[in-house]
């Protein structure tokens, strides 16, 4: 599965939203904005340049009956060499993105699995938002490719936002996922090879907050606009029958038109916009408002938020009697949002984005393009837009004079309108095009597909474990100690059913310790044994080493950094050389001097240590490589021998097995370990809590499973040729 040399086969990841290629469901809710319309129509620019050989675009499949059947559809062709692949990942129904993060390792075992049936591997992955960085973080780390990311909207900077309008730290966090959200952030800055970003303001102001802020590894690449479909009006506008669904609202339907089309989200501000038109003599004179706020057929099915801000609006109209003054159509279509621009260019109107903040504002080039002048909010994307483009006013979006004034000077000036008008559309054509944001974008990432390397392959030595069907992967101490009766039985069990399953062994001990406790218990060496949590790989009958590993998971590993930026801190204290090794750092950790393990974690990046920190019991603390884990040691193995992920068992009870047991493997949780490091895990499905301890457990847990009902022997391929040579 390696990309030939030439070859650029590009993976983008878009977890959450309803994703097509046509006909987007743009503000049916807050998860189906601006993203879903870039990442569609990024994958269609790239595949549409002679260097990209092919783009996928990864997001999740819905088989909802409340949605359209296109979001089950698994793979969907979108010209160009472009496709849409769904990946199923938790329940088949939608849920909103808060919702997602318990499916997200499953998303990125399912997503792999895909890729490796592909004749190709990809060339680089490209994550957009936080919950596809957590997936890419996984699945380029276990492909060894570049991993770029596009933040689109950043948890620290909602978390702020949502503080200062007075919601609870507790509510944030419960509400939105928030701390989950900004670890996976951290974690995927300190991956990237590149973050994309929309605008300047917004690597300082907004990435800056974090800490694996790497400026030099940002680049500014403004999305494009389709100048196919956003175009200044040519008359067939006003025949459209969203014109007709306007004019009913207005008493002076040819005024012109001031337009915001947005979700109905409380950060649009668009409650502010309607306050100051109804305190405006003179812009109601002047013009009509027209609010595009989502679709709707009864807004209390809505959610809270939504429900909200439109009730906020309709109350508004109501108090300043805006009735004929104002349009709030309840129903548009993806196709209906360019005729939407051009309705209010051909009315001499302006477009405005009132938001209180605003990442770049997608919307305002989809206006400039259209031949519309704009008002827009004075922070991130538009500073940059109307700066490039001279097409608008930067206004606060607070300030409802401030507002009014920008309005008035735009629409009352016919002069300054047509200059507006002008400018803005040779400014989309030259800095927002489509094919000057692939140009730009393939530029980026040239230098790092020259640094792709293929991935490790299992040496020929290894191949006849090929042929085994399922695998057993078990922490050692506790999960196999502690009652030899239920050890012997299920060393027993491993016998009987050698001929398809493997057995492993991952641990945190060192090779010559863990060795050295196998012989003491009477535990026969296993097929594989990962040791050093994750970080060394050896494979029976000889403890072959695996040298690929080693130089896999050695990617940015800068151990002697580790050392000195913890050697001060109190409460820390370095184990004995015994306990280290080339790939582990090891510490004792006094939780009652030490700082938490967020602070750590904290510490690390802020000294760009892209790395995995494992407390295990609370007191032992290990730093390993960004690319090593049990689990990513464990998915490894399992790829190397074509054993599917499903039919790994994995036995584990400390947090540094939590990732072994996530995702598609089956896991279990022997009772002697319900520890609470894993807490976390009791709501998750697929992990199994045994009742009985030690070896008994994961006995229970392979009865549970039925783990080796449907245990087969594949056939060999010199056991094939031998039948055909009988036959």
């Amino acid at each position: 599965m390696t990309p030939p040399p030439d070859s650029r086969y590009l993976v983008l990841i878009s977890v959450h939203g309803l994703i097509r290629g046509n006909n987007l469901e743009l503000g049916r809710d807050a998860d189906t904005g601006g993203q879903t319309l870039y990442v569609v129509e990024l994958a269609r620019a790239l595949a549409a340049r002679d260097d990209v050989e092919r783009v996928d675009l990864f997001t999740r499949l819905v088989d909802d009956p409340h949605l359209s059947p296109d979001y089950a559809q698994p793979v969907e062709e979108i010209g160009n060499g472009a496709r849409i692949v769904r990946i199923e990942a938790g329940p088949a129904e939608y849920l909103p993105k808060e919702q997602l993060w318990d499916y997200l390792d499953t998303f990125a075992d399912n997503m792999l699995g895909f890729l490796r049936d592909q004749e190709t591997g990809p060339s680089l992955i490209h994550s957009h938002y936080a919950d596809a960085g957590y997936v890419g973080t996984r699945v380029s780390n276990q492909l060894g490719v570049p991993l770029v990311h596009t933040g689109h909207s950043l948890g620290r900077v909602k978390r702020r936002r949502l503080l200062a309008s007075g919601v609870k730290q507790e509510v944030i966090d419960a509400r939105y996922n928030m701390d989950r959200r900004i670890d996976a952030e951290e974690e995927t800055l300190g991956a990237a090879s590149l973050v994309v970003t929309s605008t300047t303001q917004e690597i300082q102001e907004q990435y800056g907050l974090y800490d694996h802020y790497q400026p030099n590894r940002m680049s500014v690449i403004p999305p494009g606009t389709d100048l196919t479909r956003f175009h200044p009006p040519d008359g067939a506008e006003q025949k459209a029958p969203i014109k007709k669904e306007l004019a009913r609202f207005l008493r002076e339907p040819k005024k012109p038109i001031i337009l915001a089309l947005s979700r109905p989200d409380e950060r649009k501000n668009i409650a502010t916009l309607v306050d100051a038109f109804g305190e405006s003599e003179e812009l109601q004179n002047t013009a009509n408002l027209v609010i595009v706020a989502g679709n709707r057929d009864d807004i209390r099915d809505l959610d809270s938020g939504a429900q909200q801000v439109l009730t906020d609006i309709l109350i508004l109209i109501d108090l300043h009697d805006l009735y004929g003054k104002v349009a709030y159509p309840k129903h548009h279509s993806a196709d209906e949002v360019p005729i939407l621009y051009q309705i209010a260019a051909a009315s001499r109107g302006v477009f405005i984005n009132p938001a209180l903040t605003e990442p770049f504002g997608l919307t305002l080039i989809e206006a400039a393009a259209s031949g519309l002048p704009i008002v827009a909010t004075e922070d991130g994307g538009p500073i940059d837009i109307i700066s490039h483009c001279k097409n608008g006013i930067l206004i606060d979006p607070l300030d409802k004079q401030d507002i009014t004034k920008a309005l008035l000077k735009v629409v009352s000036d016919a002069s300054r309108w047509r200059s507006m008008a002008k400018n803005g559309l040779s400014g989309v054509k030259a800095h927002y095009s489509w094919e000057a944001h692939a140009e730009s974008y393939v530029k980026a990432i040239a230098p790092l597909l020259d640094k792709v390397e293929p991935p490790p392959r299992a040496p020929v030595a290894r191949r006849p474990m090929l042929y085994h069907d399922r695998a057993i992967f078990t922490d050692l101490d506790q999960n196999l100690l502690g009652d030899p009766d239920a050890l012997a039985d299920f060393l027993r069990m491993i016998r009987e059913n050698h001929s398809c399953t493997s057995f492993g062994i991952a641990t945190g001990r060192r090779l010559d310790s863990a060795l050295q406790v196998m012989r003491r218990y009477g535990i026969p060496r296993p097929d594989v044994l990962i040791t050093a949590l994750g970080t060394e790989i050896y494979y029976a009958p000889q403890l072959t080493a695996d040298a690929a590993w080693a130089r896999h998971i050695d990617h940015l590993w800068y151990p002697r950094r580790v050392r000195d930026v913890l050697a001060d801190l109190p409460g820390i204290e370095r184990q004995p050389k015994s306990e280290q090794s080339r790939y582990k750092v090891s510490f004792y950790i006094d939780p009652e001097r030490a700082p938490c393990l967020d602070e750590i974690a904290s510490i690390l990046h802020q000294a760009d240590l892209n790395v995995h920190l494992n407390l295990s019991f609370g007191q032992f603390l290990d730093v390993v490589p960004a690319r090593a884990s049990k689990g990513l040691a464990l998915r490894y193995v399992a790829d190397q021998f074509s054993i599917p992920i499903e039919h790994c068992l994995t036995a584990g009870g400390s947090g540094a097995d939590e990732d072994m047991m996530r995702g598609n493997t089956l896991a279990v949780v022997v009772a002697n370990r319900h520890h609470e490091e894993l807490s976390q895990l009791t709501d998750t499905e697929s992990i199994y809590f045994a009742e009985k301890p030690f070896a008994a457990g994961i006995l229970e847990a392979i009865e549970h499973y039925r783990f080796f009902d449907a245990c087969q022997v594949p056939r060999r391929p010199e056991d094939e040729a031998a039948q055909d040579s009988d036959g």
